[in-house]
């Protein structure tokens, strides 16, 4: 007999107990965006491979070392997505939609990258993803972090804390990469492998190292708000204001840097500290050079992403339990003929009420095994049909969740019943 196959190490299974969580952080995100004006957008799991190199950098872990990149049958490079924004750029550019327009967009799904398995950290996750595309000021920057507070309220969590910074324009951040690369330079014999690999690619991303040895390093590393521009500084300025504003409490981080090349002045990440040294669970910024980058015109871009997995980790983690909805009714069905008419009965009643949650008992067994079934479904009352009630045309209605008394309902006033919740 042939053995088991596992899953693919680093792709998780999401068994049903499991579900309600995501379903409740899908359900809450869809209502959020839905309130600020987002649209749906659905892109392909792979894209060619350049797209991630033009846009997330060449000199990236992500493209370095992390992608799942393969030749198809006609020898074209493709990737299985490591994130949406890029694909979502190239969706807009390839339909027209940032022509002389402002789009809002979101996105979810899995995501792709072959990194070693954390806590909630796979190697196939699913992102919930927010673009604001053509809009230029703080506002925007301002509304999207707000969204992301609104929908942690509107999950119950707590504990997310939003940390904030700006990486200025594209020649503010090439004038401290100089300072970076003349500072770390001279500390060369101090550095790890990977940040020696860094020093002349992407020397911001030293800064994010989670090397305690580089530490007191980088703690006395210059601070990118030295070399801010004015109007970079002006911008971030205004988004601190507009939080102010609305009472949302902040940490200001000169060391937040994104592992993305096309970020460029306001970055943010929402961290929490229940699950373990990897904090981030939401994280976010401006990419005002993507969409040049690749192929549109010079459009101002914000967005952010959420790690699925993380979110409803960190429920379990904060207690928070989603309710998932129980059945309202189980149809409890004894005997033969009773088995066979109940069927339809039990079609014409979804037809009669809109939204009803009742499960059909498919599995058959005496009365008193169907009972205990719909007991363990959380249902709130059992629909018991045998030959006998059947022959005068009424159903039996017996209340699982309460002291109340069985009573018989005739067929025909059955559904305007359950229109009513079951209650007479």
């Amino acid at each position: 007999m042939a053995g088991l196959i596992q899953p693919v190490r680093g792709m998780n299974d999401i068994l049903p107990e499991q579900s309600s969580g995501w379903a409740a952080v899908e359900a809450a995100a869809a209502t959020v965006f839905d309130a600020y004006g987002y649209q749906q957008i659905r892109i392909p799991v792979v894209e060619k491979t350049e797209l991630f190199r033009r846009s997330i950098g060449e000199g990236t872990d992500i493209v370095e070392k992390e992608m799942y990149t393969f030749e198809d049958r006609n020898g074209d490079s493709l990737t299985l997505r490591p994130e949406a924004t890029a694909g979502i750029v190239r969706a807009g550019l390839s339909h027209g939609l940032f022509h002389n327009q402002q789009q809002k967009l979101w996105c979810s799904g899995p995501m792709f990258r072959h990194e070693k398995p954390q806590k909630a950290r796979y190697r196939q996750f699913h992102q919930l993803s927010l673009e604001a595309v053509g809009f230029v000021g703080p506002e925007i920057d301002a509304e999207l972090i707000v969204v992301s507070a609104r929908l942690w309220r509107a999950l119950g969590l707590e504990s997310p804390t939003l940390e904030i910074n700006s990486l200025g324009t594209a020649a503010a951040r090439a004038g401290y990469r100089d300072a970076l690369i003349e500072y770390f330079g001279a500390a060369r014999d101090k550095l790890d492998a990977d940040s020696l690999r860094r020093l002349d690619s992407n020397p911001l991303r030293i800064l994010d190292s989670k090397n305690p040895e580089l530490a007191d390093l980088i703690a006395n590393a210059p601070e990118l708000g030295d070399y801010l521009d004015d109007e970079s500084r002006d911008h971030f300025d205004r988004l601190r204001h507009l939080l102010d504003d609305v009472g949302l409490s902040y940490v200001l981080n000169p060391r937040l840097v994104r592992g993305l090349d096309y970020y460029s002045r306001t970055v943010f990440e929402w961290i929490t500290d229940r699950l373990g040294a990897q904090s981030a669970i939401c994280s976010g910024g401006r990419y005002d050079g993507l969409v040049s980058q690749l192929g549109g015109r010079e459009t101002p871009a914000v967005g952010w992403a959420l790690g699925i997995e993380r979110v409803v980790e960190l429920m379990g983690e904060e207690g928070v339990e989603p309710a998932g909805e129980p059945p309202t009714a189980y149809f409890v069905l004894a005997g033969d003929k009773a088995r066979r008419e109940g069927f339809s009965i039990a079609e014409r009643l979804r037809d009669e009420v809109p939204g009803l949650r009742m499960t059909f008992d498919c599995s058959g067994g005496g009365m008193k095994a169907q009972l205990k079934r719909a007991d363990r479904s959380g249902a709130r009352f059992a629909l018991i049909l045998g030959d006998d009630e059947l022959e005068a045309g009424e159903v039996s209605l017996k209340p699982l969740r309460d002291r109340s008394a069985q009573e018989s309902i005739r067929l025909d006033e059955l559904g305007p019943r359950l229109l009513r919740g079951g209650e007479g």
